[in-house]
């Protein structure tokens, strides 16, 4: 998440409902959670004696803490190799943008599938069960690529990712709270952000083996001399040998990353985890879901999460689809895919600074304003200008998911968070939902005379203008109150 470093005294002062918005001085809110040390190391954190302050990662936390954060870059990395296979799936199995772009839909769809049920299941049990499954189903998911390779099917294809993602949003939902819950409520929101770092890193590892590894390898995309594709020009026998041969070469990683996957799953299950309390108890469901509803703030926090992350899978996943329209092979094109996750990281990093200064819901305004004027070049400005102002769409992006989960999350009741985290990370469904709908804008080839892949990006206009308006919306109620 991105909130300031800051350590918010104030958060252990009384429960999360009766603190007040949060200020015009800047001062980032803090992200509540459902867990606490308690259990079996219920002993108080100790305490650094030079600062007279909690360590960040109490000592006998250490080892869960690091195995805990590395899996936040396995499921960076699931979510970046698999952008760019969108396009390259187009042109190997011959499908329209909008049928290539079902690989979001199921990828993204897992989580909707299954990150209430991640949420339940923890309750009900441990955060270490709930890794265990996690990552049990993140290896089934990415071994399914070879039968999916061998039977040269597209629909297997999407199984395996909707599976792959079943274990990545049992990650996602037990991580965050379990890192939060690893020493003193006074900085965890720090360890949060220490922990999540490691998500971009996975991110660019995944872009990067795409760039450097599987599409380049693609005889599919061979070019001629006016920078079209020849595939659809070949005869049918060399259209399958080359489709043999990519299958290949897209399973392959996906399969080292089932067998990184497994090695984790030892390590893990042979680690002993601590017990703390949020797991192994049961909720009163239909009356957390009853607050849930009628805080308007959470509420609309997940839609404009909803939102965001269409908006976020839109503008990497047709990069490759922009620069294609352009000329450019689609290794080239990758490359300013890095180019906008490069950014990203470094807008993380840079907005988390600001914040300091700053106020939270004002910056999601700003930056939800910028990244709509950004859009707008995309949109109207056909050439490699208007691909720069694509790619420099995602520094402004960069803030956005974790202010939007921390907002909707502060005034949530404590013993509410586990359930209504699970709501925002089953927000991530918007990746499923609006990239086949640019996928059918863009198959439309032309729309009045202007290249449709352009005009695609009013979806993600509609999507930024709505985040800067949640953002304007939150800073005013603040000011008032």
């Amino acid at each position: 998440m991105n909130t300031t470093s800051k350590t918010d005294t104030a958060s252990a002062a009384g429960p999360l409902l009766d603190r007040p918005c949060l200020p015009a001085d800047g001062d980032s809110e803090r992200t509540p959670y459902s867990s606490t040390q308690t259990g079996t190391d219920s002993e108080t954190p100790t305490t650094d004696k030079k600062s007279g302050r909690e360590p960040l990662v109490p000592r006998k936390y250490l080892l869960t803490f690091i195995l805990i954060t590395s899996l936040f870059a396995l499921w960076g990395f699931a979510n970046d190799i698999t952008n760019p296979m969108v396009a390259a799936f187009q042109t190997l199995m011959e499908l329209s943008a909008a049928k290539a772009s079902m690989i979001q839909f199921a990828f993204y769809g897992g989580y909707a599938t299954m990150a209430i049920p991640a949420a339940l299941f923890i309750r009900r049990y441990s955060y270490k069960v709930g890794i265990m499954i996690g990552l049990a189903l993140y290896a089934i998911g990415a071994f399914l690529f070879i039968p999916a390779a061998q039977y040269q099917q597209f629909s297997y294809f999407c199984v395996s990712l909707y599976i792959l993602t079943f274990g990545l949003a049992f990650l996602e939902t037990t991580a965050n709270p379990f890192i939060l819950s690893l020493g003193d409520k006074s900085n965890s929101t720090r360890r949060l952000n220490l922990a999540q770092a490691f998500n971009p890193v996975g991110s660019l590892s995944g872009m990067a083996i795409a760039s450097f590894v599987v599409l380049p390898q693609l005889l599919s995309d061979k070019r001629d001399a006016a920078g079209q594709i020849i595939f659809s020009s070949l005869s049918e026998a060399e259209k399958v040998d080359i489709r043999v041969h990519d299958l290949a070469v897209i399973r392959d990683p996906y399969v080292a990353l089932g067998l990184v996957v497994i090695v984790m799953f030892v390590i893990i299950g042979l680690t002993k985890m601590p017990k703390l309390t949020g797991a192994g108890e049961k909720m009163n469901i239909r009356t957390t879901l009853g607050r849930l509803w009628h805080n308007n703030i959470y509420r609309f926090g997940v839609v404009a999460q909803v939102f965001y992350v269409a908006a976020q899978i839109m503008c990497w996943t047709f990069i490759i689809q922009y620069a294609d329209h352009l000329g450019m092979n689609k290794a080239t094109a990758q490359v300013f895919n890095i180019v906008a996750m490069s950014l990203n990281l470094s807008g993380r990093f840079i907005g988390t600074f600001i914040m300091r200064y700053v106020n939270t819901r004002y910056l999601l305004m700003v930056f939800g304003i910028c990244a709509s004027i950004f859009t707008l070049g995309a949109i109207c400005i056909d050439g490699r200008a208007g691909l720069y102002s694509l790619v420099c769409i995602s520094f402004f992006m960069s803030i956005m998911f974790p202010t939007i989960y921390g907002i909707a999350l502060e005034n949530v009741e404590a013993e509410d968070t586990t359930l209504g985290a699970a709501f925002l990370v089953m927000a991530i469904v918007g990746g499923a939902l609006m990239p086949p709908l640019q996928g059918m804008v863009i198959d439309l080839g032309t729309v009045g005379g202007w290249p449709a892949v352009n005009i695609s990006f009013c979806l993600p206009l509609m999507c930024f203008c709505l985040i800067a308006i949640y953002g304007f919306n939150t800073y005013r109620l603040g000011q008032i109150k």
